[in-house]
């Protein structure tokens, strides 16, 4: 029996080592090829905010599909009495109300996206990471060590260095307020999201039911399809889906190819989503804010060859500032890792001793 419990979890932790794998290659993707087919949108000729931020979400229904591969998965273990949903209503609430916020977020993104390069808005994004340890240490517990409170500062004073010369590398045609709003709000998308990841991680904490990957996706389902909700709401009001035709005719890579675009962005967006909740589920909401923020010199590098943006001083100033940052997190969390492995090991030690004693005495007392 004690082996194949070994063997069992010795299986449980294998899958969820794939799964952490395959979660942080959708979020790789997400997380560089979003912002850039974003902006794709944007310097040729769209500028619907509001359907933007609709895309980041839309792609919802393709989460049916791994739901129904976990379905069938279940039904031939379980048998025909499996259900297709495993979601109960309190968590479907707040599932709901996080999905609402991350519409919100989504809004805030497309709109610092839309006014600012990628290049800028990858590093103030960075920033996200400050805010997600504030939020884990307040929602989740999540311990704060000098390394990442070290990380945290450098992230932050990064973003502030970018604030400092606004001018650089404005758009053309763009005003400077335009700039300094798109600045703004980038910048309070990644305060938001960075509250986002660690609801999630608590919900999943307090939830009343037994949390599984299977349930997650439907977390993931509920949560998009809301901020959908959400973002539909702002593009009737903005009249986008009246100005769609008009304006794929007059995009400058061609009628098609606005569908394309609009397309794919929904498609790699939900990568991006998958991917979080996945290592939110396989590790913590910090990990996942932390590959969001590794990935921050690839995007930059993709945004300055495809884009050919400009990178100036401040620009490389905020870059090692966060590279320092990322380095020093890192560090911390491996050592910090060990410590709680060694710590685990001396309880286990501790407990075996604690069960063998009382035996050892039973059978002392057995001597005549």
């Amino acid at each position: 029996m004690q082996m194949e419990a070994n063997h069992e979890e010795k299986r449980d932790a294998s899958l969820k080592r794939a799964l952490l794998i395959l979660s942080c290659v959708l979020l790789s993707i997400g997380t560089c090829g979003g912002p850039l087919i974003m902006r794709l949108y944007f310097i040729h000729g769209g500028n619907r905010v509001w359907l933007s931020s609709w895309l980041e979400t839309g792609g919802w229904p393709i989460i049916f599909v791994p739901i129904a591969l976990a379905y069938y998965h279940r039904r031939t273990t379980e048998g025909p009495s499996t259900k297709l949903f495993l979601m109960k209503l309190p968590l479907f609430i707040a599932s709901a109300v996080i999905g609402l916020i991350t519409g919100l977020d989504d809004y805030l993104y497309a709109y610092g996206v839309a006014r600012l390069p990628v290049s800028t808005s990858a590093l103030i994004i960075a920033a996200q990471l400050a805010f997600t340890a504030l939020f884990a240490f307040l929602l989740v517990k999540q311990k704060f060590t000098s390394y990442s409170t070290n990380a945290v500062v450098l992230l932050t004073i990064g973003a502030a260095v970018l604030g400092l010369n606004t001018s650089a590398d404005r758009p053309k045609g763009e005003s400077d307020k335009e700039y300094i709003a798109g600045f703004l709000m980038t910048v309070a998308a990644a305060a938001l999201y960075g509250f986002v990841l660690p609801l999630v991680e608590l919900t999943y904490k307090k939830a009343k039911q037994t949390i599984t990957f299977a349930l997650v996706l439907e977390i993931q389902l509920v949560m998009c399809l809301f901020a959908t909700i959400f973002c539909t709401v702002g593009m009737l009001i903005n009249n986008d889906f009246k100005v769609i035709p008009r304006e794929a005719r007059k995009f400058e890579l061609g009628e098609g190819t606005y569908y394309v675009v609009l397309v794919l962005s929904a498609i790699v967006w939900q990568t991006f989503f998958l991917g979080a909740i996945g290592i939110i589920f396989c590790a913590s909401s910090l990990l996942s804010g932390i590959v969001i923020a590794v990935l921050l010199p690839i995007t930059e590098i993709l945004a300055v060859i495809f884009y050919h943006e400009k990178f100036q001083a401040e620009k490389g100033v905020a870059l090692a500032l966060s590279l320092w940052g990322f380095v020093s997190y890192f560090y911390g969390e491996i050592k910090y890792s060990k410590q709680r492995e060694n710590e685990k090991k001396n309880e286990k030690e501790k407990e075996i001793e604690k069960k063998d004693t009382p035996e050892t005495a039973d059978v002392s007392q057995l001597d005549p």
